[in-house]
Parts: C-alpha cells; structure tokens; sequence
C-alpha cells in the first residue's frame, strides 16, 4: 500500500477507555467471549464433518458460517484483548491495512453468504421436491465460493481507496480496530470521490444481498401461507427462523453504522454497535443455529458418547 501522501506509520487505539480497573475487566469479558466463539464453532464445524446426518446444504452453509465467524472475530479479539492488558495502544501501519482488508472481506462475505443460505431455504420450502437435486453439492460451493470472492474483491478496492488518503489529522483511531469512519475521518482534504465508492460498495455488498434475502422471504412467506394446516405452516417457518435470527441481528448492526447520514455518526454509540457485530454475533451463530435444533444435539451427544 503506498503511503507517499502519509507521514503516519503507526495509528493509536483509544479502545473502550483508559481506566486500568475497566480495562481488566473488559480484558476478561472479551476473553470468555472469544473462547467461547472459538469452541462454539469449532464444535460445530466437526459436528457437521464427522456426523453423515448433517452432510445436507443447509449445514454445509451452517458450517462455512461457522468458518468465517471463527475467522472474523479472530481478526480484531487478539489485538482488543492485547490493547485492554498494554500501555502499548499502538497498530503498525501495514497491521492496520491487514486488519481493515480482513475485516471488510470477511463482513461483506458473511452478506453474500447470508443471501446465499436464504435462497437455500427458499429452495427447501417452496421446492421440497426437487432442493436435494437443485442444491447440489457443486451449486452450494460455488455460492460459497463466490461469496468470498465478492466480499474481497470489493474490500481490495475499499481498503486502497481509503489508505491512499492523506491521514494529516493525526494517528489517533478513536476506536478499538482500525474502522472506516473513524480512520475517514483523520483524512483531510476532498473526499468526495471516496465517499461515492464507499455508497457504490454498500450498496453491492448490502443492499443488493439485503434485496435478494427480502425476495427470498417474501416467496417463502407466500409458500408457507399456501399450508393449509397450523402444524404445516410453524414447521416449515421453523426451518427459516434461526437464519431470520441471524439475518436480522447482522444486517441491523450494519446498517445501523454504515447506511446512516454522517451527521448523525456518533463514535461511543457505534463502539458498542461494532462490537456487537464483530466480537458477540460471531459467538451468537452457533447458539442460534444449534439449540432448537434436534439434529446438532443428537450429533453432540453422539460425539461426547
């Protein structure tokens, strides 16, 4: 990444506060949430590898959500658990642009992934008769193939354009990683151009999954109205509702930071919604798509027997 506009070689975290005694216990808060992400979706990844009974599509979605929640917190816990226990607050330049292109792939990753497994259950619902031919084993990994794809291409272009800025307001990142608008806004100069990138790239790794998921749930929704029987309608809505869940949580929190005016940004109300997204709702996954289901807590007991 080419800095010849840029005197800063390294960004500071401020993180959550700078009182010792809450910052331990955010140390410790943190720490069990990211241990318990990593045993949560690594149970589950094996869980749906070893267990022949959730070799389907819905758990092969399940599973690479799984993979890429794991991957995500991963990018930013280590360093906030790092900043909470140092006086060290400090992020290389280079460490900085990893964490931001990581993060950003991964984020807009999980929406093409998230639409993907709607079409799925759209699939699973409207055409029970032909989803075990329909979603084969080719189709799904092509989806998730090109889930990731998209996510990183369009986070190579957003974390070029926002690293060739001229960061001459400092190097203080008033945030615990490396965001956007808190690293937009020590950039001075024109930054309309970068402003109308950053809305063409919301709005392809956004609102067009958001779209595809809508469509997705209305002909679901349509489907499930058809059942003529009460029983009918719960279980087939029951099918969608820990993806509904997920859905709701993820694309709210996004869209709460990143589709707002920039009057109306506020960094200490955006900390929290960030780490809800980046650090609790990669722990939460699991617990939505395992705890009403029978077939994970059969495939549990099975493993621990």
């Amino acid at each position: 990444m080419e800095r010849s506009n840029n005197t800063v070689t390294e960004f500071i975290l401020v993180g959550f506060t700078t009182d010792p005694v809450m910052q331990l216990v955010l140390f410790v808060v943190f720490l069990g949430v990211y241990s318990l992400t990593v045993v949560a979706n690594a149970t589950l990844i094996v869980l749906i590898c070893n267990d022949s009974r959730l070799h389907t599509p819905m758990y092969f979605f399940i599973g690479n959500l799984s993979f890429l929640d794991l991957w995500y917190s991963s990018v930013y816990t280590p360093k906030i658990l790092l900043t909470c226990i140092s006086e060290d607050k400090s992020i290389s330049f280079a460490g900085c642009v990893c964490q931001f292109f990581f993060s950003a792939g991964l984020a807009y990753s999980e929406c093409y992934l998230l639409a993907a497994m709607a079409y799925d259950r759209y699939m699973a619902i409207s055409k029970p008769l032909r989803y075990a031919q329909a979603m084969s084993i080719k189709l799904c990994a092509f989806l998730v193939a090109s889930s990731y794809l998209g996510g990183f291409i369009n986070s190579s272009i957003i974390t070029k354009r926002t690293f060739d800025l001229n960061f001459c307001s400092g190097n203080i990142i008033d945030d615990f990683f490396c965001d956007l608008y808190p690293l937009v806004k020590l950039a001075c100069g024109r930054k309309d151009g970068y402003h109308t990138v950053l809305y063409l790239i919301l709005c392809s790794n956004v609102i067009t999954p958001t779209v595809l998921i809508l469509a997705s749930y209305q002909f679901i929704i349509a489907t499930i109205l058809r059942i003529r029987s009460t029983q009918g309608r719960l279980k087939a809505f029951s099918t969608c509702s820990s993806h509904l869940v997920s859905v709701t949580l993820y694309y709210g929190s996004i869209l709460y930071i990143y589709s707002r005016p920039r009057s109306s940004y506020s960094l200490d109300t955006d900390k929290i919604v960030s780490t809800f997204y980046t650090v609790v709702f990669p722990m939460l996954n699991p617990m939505i798509y395992s705890l009403r289901n029978k077939d994970v807590k059969e495939a549990l007991n099975k493993l621990i027997k």
